[in-house]
């Protein structure tokens, strides 16, 4: 929060109830403003730094201060008085709070602010309150402020992480850009309709989305042309999206607002059907998976199809299992964009090694076990697997084939026949963070007689290293009966 803004003091649910209501939600620009706080615990720290963000000048007393405190004071120019708290002390104040251990004495600072009719806030005790502190979503210049009028302040809390996803953290540098071009559309458009429908478009379109990836110079270029001419159409872009390894729940805040803005969305084989279901709902879906020699949309169509699109205006969601960066070709993809001028973001994914790993309780990394990770394609061009065997036989290195499944047994002749140990450890992970996964353990000479026993098919992803013992003590993601085998002795 930067100070000098407008900081909520006087809040009421944001989310009607049927509960009674008795705040009336304002903001009250402390900035410069003389403000009494009462206590020097913990719970006056957190009163203190809010206090500090808003520009207002404090007034300490207390005669104890805990260690935080004391670092509060030293870094921040409070006045102190150490000692306790006195009538006078209220002369002059814009705002009071108390916030001391001590219902007695938190009762005689209300009971005295409200009778000189200075606005009031008890910790914990809405009922000594003239005015409630909210819970906060910080987006200086916008703020959005939840409470529960003291009811509930935990579900209060509760309401504000929820709505923290939900809210760009570039959401200040648009509204700064408004701010900016308001007189010029003033002057442009006489009516308030049309200043409405030209801020709508704004918000709706290629220029909010270049302030939230950043691109405020950008920005600012387009707000000037749509002014010049206000009835002319966006332009299209394409979003390149890593949806994860599967779990819906490790999409990112980007993706998934992305996701809500798209109007085609090419979504691939490995994207889980519970990510799709989370775009936009009138958006038009078109599947272009790719599986092992079977794909059922060519790349070029693809890229025809994204260039199409996005040239006829719309927002286009080039939706990919894991990273697009990473073994999901989406640096080809870019290179078509771009070299017929279409716009396009990246938005990185969790890549299938670092998110399966994860679930499987196989650390890619350990100070005991590898000092490296090396990530490859099982599944080259045509097929191939040629790749550089005699760099991979390091023990201290973790190795990760991506699309391996079908060429496994040459994966683990090939390393031995580099001279590495037939009992060197291997795991498969099927379907990682999904409800499906199972995770299969043995050795380079054992896994593929395991993968076959238990009819491990693709998407899998293979795992091999010393690393991959810590499985059986890490395992904590148990969705369903797993085909767990020990390692062969």
């Amino acid at each position: 929060m930067t100070p000098g803004c407008l900081y909520p003091v006087f809040s009421s649910s944001l989310f009607y109830i049927s509960l009674p209501v008795n705040f009336l939600p304002l903001f009250h620009d402390l900035n410069g403003r003389p403000c009494l706080l009462v206590g020097g615990g913990s719970i006056a720290c957190r009163k203190a730094r809010l206090l500090i963000s808003a520009g207002a000048t404090i007034h300490l007393v207390s005669p104890y201060l805990c260690d935080e405190m004391l670092r509060i004071i030293a870094e921040s120019s409070v006045t102190l008085e150490k000692r306790a708290f006195q009538p006078s002390d209220l002369e002059g104040m814009a705002l009071v709070i108390a916030a001391t251990d001590q219902p007695m004495v938190n009762q005689q600072v209300a009971e005295l602010a409200s009778k000189q009719q200075k606005p009031v806030n008890v910790v914990d005790q809405p009922e000594l309150c003239t005015v409630i502190m909210p819970a906060i979503i910080d987006r200086s210049p916008i703020m959005v402020a939840v409470s529960s009028g003291g009811t509930a302040p935990v579900l209060a809390r509760n309401i504000r992480t929820r709505l923290e996803g939900l809210l760009p953290q570039g959401l200040g540098r648009l509204a700064e850009l408004s701010a900016r071009f308001r007189q010029q559309v003033k002057m442009r458009f006489k009516h308030l309709s049309e200043r409405r429908r030209f801020w709508e478009a704004v918000y709706d379109g290629e220029i909010t989305e270049s302030v939230l990836s950043g691109n405020t110079h950008t920005a600012e270029q387009l707000i000037r042309k749509k002014l010049q001419n206000p009835d002319k159409k966006d332009s299209g872009e394409v979003y390149l999206v890593g949806a994860g390894p599967g779990d819906p729940d490790l999409l990112t805040f980007k993706a998934l607002r992305l996701m809500q803005k798209a109007d085609i969305v090419l979504y691939d084989n490995l994207v889980s059907h519970e990510i799709v279901e989370l775009c936009r709902r009138d958006a038009e879906f078109i599947y272009v998976g790719k599986k092992s020699c079977c794909h059922a949309v060519p790349q070029e169509r693809i890229n025809s199809m994204m260039i199409e699109f996005a040239r006829d205006g719309k927002r286009v969601v080039r939706l990919k299992g894991g990273d697009p960066f990473i073994f999901g070709r989406g640096g080809e993809e870019l290179e078509v964009l771009a070299a017929h001028d279409v716009p396009f973001q990246v938005v990185p994914g969790i890549t299938a090694a670092s998110g399966c790993a994860s679930y499987a309780g196989i650390p890619l990394t350990h100070r005991d076990y590898a000092h490296s990770v090396r990530f490859i394609t099982g599944h080259g061009k045509a097929g191939s697997t040629k790749m550089p065997w005699t760099e991979l036989k390091d023990t201290q290195q973790t190795l990760v084939f991506y699309m391996g499944i079908k060429n496994l047994e040459k994966i683990c002749q090939n390393l031995m026949a580099e001279g590495c140990s037939p009992e060197r450890p291997v795991a498969i992970i099927h379907r990682g963070t999904t409800e499906r996964q199972k995770t299969v353990t043995g050795t380079l000479a054992t896994i593929s007689r395991i993968a076959q026993k238990v009819q491990i098919e693709p998407p899998s992803l293979i795992v091999i290293g010393d690393v991959v013992r810590l499985h059986k003590n890490l395992d904590w993601y148990r969705p369903a009966e797993a085909y767990d085998l020990p390692l062969v002795q």
